[in-house]
């Protein structure tokens, strides 16, 4: 098997994303996996720090670990938006495959320093399954949340990533993957979402080298066409969560409806798998990752 970072330059270069999937629970992973494998994709699965202390840190790398294993699908656990050092740092120690750092909201000395300090620690660890520990850091201002949101929200000119610092960032951090801001929101706005493509390729322009990643948060809610111009000016990760959380809990809010006297889980939760399988084999199909193992 690949690399995460294999896989990163692979996208690059092919001119495809990686998918990357939020879980809160393992039916929703079950569904995400269900997907990977019909499409013979390589993807990641995310936990925020909610979804890590809900699932609980070991058990996500025990599930993610067991499904690699039994499906030979090349799927790496992501512990995302980590807003500390230490939260980086427990899930490097409980044996997940990548970390996002996100202290954005920082001064940029400060965000520098903390990166440098997970960075430091995750290179100290290699696991012969997947390579070194990835390291993601953000900088920018990434607003919203994982949610339908009901309020407009507008992305200020100031909150967005500039090129040179990007640049400087990554030489400074020696960081895997790169999350900018670039007009995308977190969750599904009121208001349509629209990310600055030309942005994206000053960015790519500013940082060269096809070892490093750049991370597309809040793509749920993003259209089709901006997808496929993001990937084309350089993006090579696209994070999803908000709708996958969306076809999850509709159609296990429909199989209560229509089953009001059945008690047994796996049954209840059947049409819920189905859904969020669904949603990940048209993200895949969207970002060009199909057929990549």
């Amino acid at each position: 098997m690949l690399t995460l970072q294999q896989y990163q330059e692979k996208a690059l270069q092919g001119g495809w994303a990686l998918g990357h999937f939020n879980i809160s629970n393992s039916e929703q992973l079950h569904g995400i996996m269900n997907a990977a494998v019909s499409m013979k994709s390589p993807i990641l699965i995310g936990t925020s720090e909610g979804e890590r202390k809900f699932i609980g840190l070991k058990q996500a790398v025990s599930l993610v670990r067991a499904f690699r294993e039994e499906t030979g699908i090349p799927v790496f656990l992501n512990a995302d938006h980590s807003k500390s050092g230490e939260s980086a740092i427990a899930a490097i120690d409980a044996g997940y495959d990548s970390v996002h750092i996100d202290v954005s909201h920082l001064p940029y000395d400060e965000n520098v320093k903390i990166t440098n300090y997970v960075r430091e620690h995750a290179k100290m660890t290699f696991r012969p399954d997947i390579g070194e520990i990835h390291v993601e850091a953000e900088l920018g201002l990434l607003l919203g949340e994982s949610k339908i949101q009901k309020e407009t929200i507008e992305v200020r000119p100031e909150q967005y990533t500039k090129p040179e610092e990007a640049a400087d960032f990554v030489k400074k951090t020696g960081i895997d993957r790169l999350a900018p801001a670039v007009g995308n929101i977190h969750g599904i706005p009121a208001n349509e979402k629209k990310i600055d493509i030309k942005l994206i390729k000053k960015i790519r322009e500013a940082i060269p080298t096809p070892r490093i990643g750049i991370t597309l948060h809040g793509a749920s809610g993003i259209s089709d066409n901006q997808i496929v111009e993001a990937v084309r000016a350089g993006v090579n990760n696209i994070h999803i969560n908000t709708e996958i959380r969306v076809v999850f809990v509709r159609a296990l809010k429909q199989t209560f409806f229509e089953n009001p006297e059945e008690t047994t889980p796996y049954k209840l939760y059947s049409e819920a798998i189905i859904a969020v399988q669904r949603k990940v084999e048209e993200k895949l199909k969207l970002f060009g990752s199909i057929n990549r193992i």
